[in-house]
């Protein structure tokens, strides 16, 4: 069974994931740093990775980390969850917290075609494609 890329952290081994400790300490050194008062990017840092703030975000709310059925734990929830409630205090006091969401408006696709007959003939088939494309209208 798939179950996507494997986490940084682990490996598998046989089929069953398995802790890659070199990784499981800069992953909890990187806790360690952000709870003690580093940006993400500077805990990463101290830890030996190199990787952009949101990239460090991302690895750091894994919640395969606590332990799954599948992956054994790295971190404990308390860990975590200081993570979490540090990552949200920071990102009020920077007031982060209260940027507008950007909402698109959807617009309804055309769903009726129409395509007039063909009277040209072209042996590049690129030409043949961009030829062809252009005849279709929408319908309605």
């Amino acid at each position: 069974m798939s179950r996507g890329h494997t986490p940084y952290g682990y490996r598998i081994e046989n089929g069953i994931a398995v802790v890659c400790e070199e990784q499981a300490a800069q992953i909890r050194k990187i806790y360690e740093g952000y709870l003690g008062g580093l940006s993400l990017r500077n805990a990463a840092k101290e830890a030996g990775i190199t990787a952009t703030h949101s990239s460090v975000k991302r690895l750091l709310q894994n919640p395969h980390f606590l332990g799954d059925d599948f992956y054994p734990a790295i971190i404990d929830r308390e860990t975590f969850d200081a993570f979490e409630v540090e990552r949200q205090r920071r990102e009020e006091a920077l007031g982060r917290d209260k940027r507008e969401k950007k909402t698109v408006e959807a617009v309804p696709a055309p769903t009726s075609f129409w395509m007039a007959k063909p009277a040209q003939t072209f042996s590049d088939p690129y030409q043949q494609a961009e030829y062809l494309y252009s005849l279709i209208e929408k319908r309605g």
